[in-house]
């Protein structure tokens, strides 16, 4: 066992050292970059600071997109910043209770077009939450079985039903009955709703027989403080066709009236469309005696052949002028109905008359009216 333990010695005591390794030679081989740091070149520098500079200034550009609270998706939506000889518009709401009040005026009831008016309302809208419709019709809250049937059709919607006793009450109190019959209800009446209606000062009037593909919203921004109402111009009819140009001016010559204008009248000037209007209640004072005071200069009561322009002149340089992508258009075709904001309702409908309510046939009806039809309204409606 000795010898075993002298060989394992002797073995180990003979082996030769290792060398140590110069590494102090060797590490300038191995690492040169270590030797000196980088300079950068001063243009460098230069573009850096640039850069800098330049993302600061841009939080000084004003926003081009924003988000609505109530919008559920948080959509970016472009804010308009093109310049425009039309009012520039934004998303803004009632002041009191946040809400776009839509308004109709229906004198025969007729469910199937209010449905197809709402619908085709919400589902063009961004804010469908924050629409709530105002419908007048003949008996109004009263009618509790039509109210429901609406809801059914849009439990999600805010939706109401006004009588139109009180309205039709203040026309007949200030007019005779010639002069009466001579208006159109669903023209003047959004003109008087406000009087009666306190809490719809700011309202958008739609007629009944409209089919909405614009966004609704898109109208509430318009400023209308120095006016009583907005309005499409209707150059289809002009002023001319309906009085001729030797009776304005005697009238403008001879009479004193706030609301007669004070510049000469425009003999072939546009008429306003009154199928769509934003009305600003604190602005009509005195609108339904001057409506009542033209009808009545121009004895427009003897001649129903044709539409009062009573409305028409009492507006005059009274209203603001929309877009015209903001007037009623016919659905005749494709192109109309890509690139219409707003188009007549081409379905079947009720007419009233002195013997009762009749329905138009339906040789004349268009297809429109069904992409706008709620999914259950042949059961709820019965159509």
């Amino acid at each position: 066992m000795s010898s075993s333990y002298m060989s394992w010695r002797s073995s180990a005591s003979n082996r030769r050292p290792t060398q140590p390794t110069n590494t102090s030679k060797n590490r300038g081989t191995i690492y040169p970059d270590l030797n000196q740091d980088p300079t950068p070149k001063p243009v460098i520098h230069f573009l850096a600071f640039a850069l800098i500079v330049f993302l600061g200034l841009l939080q000084f550009l004003p926003a081009s997109h924003f988000r609505h609270p109530s919008d559920p998706h948080r959509n970016w939506v472009p804010f308009n910043s093109h310049s425009s000889p039309y009012p520039t518009v934004k998303l803004t709401v009632d002041e009191d209770d946040g809400l776009i009040h839509i308004v109709s005026w229906m004198q025969c009831l007729d469910l199937k077009v209010l449905a197809v008016l709402a619908n085709s309302t919400l589902s063009s809208s961004r804010y469908p939450d924050l629409l709530h419709f105002h419908f007048f019709t003949p008996q109004g809250d009263k009618d509790k079985v039509s109210f429901y049937k609406l809801k059914v059709l849009f439990p999600h919607s805010n939706l109401e039903l006004h009588g139109q006793e009180k309205v039709k009450e203040i026309i007949k109190r200030t007019s005779s009955e010639a002069e009466y019959d001579s208006l159109n209800l669903e023209e003047i009446a959004p003109f008087i709703i406000p009087s009666v209606h306190q809490s719809l000062t700011k309202f958008i009037y739609v007629s009944p027989n409209l089919i909405l593909m614009g966004r609704i919203e898109e109208l509430t921004g318009i400023d209308l403080s120095a006016h009583a109402a907005a309005a499409a111009e209707d150059c289809s009819n002009r002023l001319n066709s309906y009085v001729s140009s030797d009776v304005l001016d005697a009238i403008q010559r001879s009479a004193s009236k706030p609301w007669i204008s004070v510049t000469p009248y425009v003999k072939d000037a546009c008429m306003p469309g009154l199928s769509l209007l934003l009305i600003n209640g604190k602005k009509l004072e005195e609108f339904l005696e001057a409506v009542l005071w033209w009808s009545k200069v121009l004895n427009w009561s003897d001649r129903s052949d044709k539409r009062n322009p009573a409305i028409g002149l009492a507006l005059y340089n009274r209203y603001l002028k929309l877009s015209n992508s903001w007037l009623v258009k016919e659905p005749a075709s494709v192109d109309t109905i890509e690139t219409s904001m707003i188009t007549h309702y081409d379905g079947p409908k009720i007419v009233c008359s002195e013997f009762g309510n009749d329905t138009i046939p339906g040789s004349s009806h268009g297809n429109l009216w069904i992409k706008y039809l709620p999914s259950m309204s042949n059961q709820i409606l019965g159509i």
